[in-house]
This record gives C-alpha cells, structure tokens and sequence, in this order.
C-alpha cells in the first residue's frame, strides 16, 4: 500500500506497506537524512531506517505509531531541508585489508598500474559509507579514487564469501557473504562487518568514514 501525505515541495513522503513511510529525495542527501532520523528523540520507535541513492525507508516497531511516524518524518524534513544541520558526528573504523584478491592483478592490469599502487591509493582514498541495498549488510562505500574506476566484471560469481573487498565504478564493498556479486575483488578482511547475531548486525553506519588499512603488500 502507498499512501501520500505531504511533504516538503523538494521531498515526497509516501506510505509503504503497514509499518513504513518511503522518502524520496530527488536531489540526494539521503545520507544525511538517514542519519537525522537516527538522532531524534522518537528514533526508539523505529524499526529500521535504510538509506539509498536518493530514498530512505523508515519504518515502525508498531504499527499503531505508524502515522504519527509519518507526522515526525514530515516535521524533520521541514527542518533539515530548511536548516540543514551538522547531524551525528561520524566515526572512523578502520578495516584491515590483505590485499591478496584474486582479481588484484588483473585490475592493476586493466588500469595501468602495479598491484602495490592498487593497494596503496585504494588504502590512501577518502571513503564513506552512502547507503545500505541488495542484501543485508551490503554497504556501498563510496570514495574508490578514480584512477581505479572499472566498471563491473562482465562475468558475475554466484557466491562469495564474507570479507572480501571489493571495487566497482567509485565505491567499494566488503561481502557480508553468501551473496552473488561481480564486483573486482582485490582483497579481504579478517573483521567480521556483518553478524546477524548481534545488535545491531551492522558495524557499519550510513555517514561512517572508512579507513582501509593495508596489512599486506603485494
């Protein structure tokens, strides 16, 4: 079920299901939103809040609370669209990387480059986690320099394990495992991103900066 209720002229605020409201930010920034939500009084009655591109879905613990959600979340965006804030401090977290993938000299080919100078500029870039999608705890990190953009392999692998670090266009992704995924693989980490045993199962936060860490050159 969709159900519309207004909304900032520069953001839509559509009903999504029994529990949830969908934000659509035509012009970005759902980033900074997600991380908005997450620091209002009332986030306790939040469920989940998911952030991509240009959207972020956020829905209730109860769906009794569910249209005073969708009153909060009009209020907020009247708010942070008008007066934009610094929002939550973001953290750094640190991700030791191996850079021993089984893609890494086949990149380093493609672009020109040597595998120690993959390694070197991916560790020495500015990342960030944007947004959460395709699977749990699938994290697009955005920040891959340019002079390591490549598209994605034109052969996707069916499976791949958790930990495994990889590249595609200007983001890049750790596995949270058992999903497919043609991204180019250039290394792993040994820090488990993604445990669906814990609370919350996400080491990473939408707005967190990301540094990589290279543990061993190739």
């Amino acid at each position: 079920m969709l159900q519309r209720i207004p909304a900032p002229t520069t953001a839509r605020l559509l009903r999504a299901g029994d529990r949830g409201w969908l934000v659509e930010l035509p012009s970005g920034g759902a980033t900074s939103i997600a991380a908005a939500i997450h620091d209002q009084p009332w986030a306790a009655q939040v469920a989940e809040v998911v952030p991509a591109a240009k959207t972020v879905l956020v829905t209730a613990i109860d769906c009794a609370w569910t249209d005073a959600l969708g009153s909060a979340l009009v209020s907020l965006l009247e708010e942070a669209l008008d007066r934009p804030g610094p929002g939550r401090r973001p953290r750094t977290i640190e991700i030791p990387v191996h850079y021993d993938g089984p893609d890494l000299t086949e990149v380093a080919d493609a672009l020109g480059l040597g595998v120690a100078d993959v390694a070197r500029e991916h560790a020495a870039a500015e990342h960030v986690v944007g947004f959460f999608g395709f699977a749990p705890g699938f994290a697009y990190i955005d920040g891959c320099p340019d002079v390591l953009a490549l598209p994605r392999r034109t052969s996707p692998r069916t499976r791949i394990e958790a930990g495994y670090v990889a590249i595609a266009g200007n983001q890049t992704v750790v596995y949270p495992g058992g999903t497919p995924g043609g991204w180019h693989l250039i290394g792993h980490t040994e820090r488990r991103l993604w445990n669906p045993g814990n609370n919350p199962p996400n080491r990473l936060e939408v707005g967190d900066r990301v540094a990589f860490r290279v543990v061993t050159r190739c």
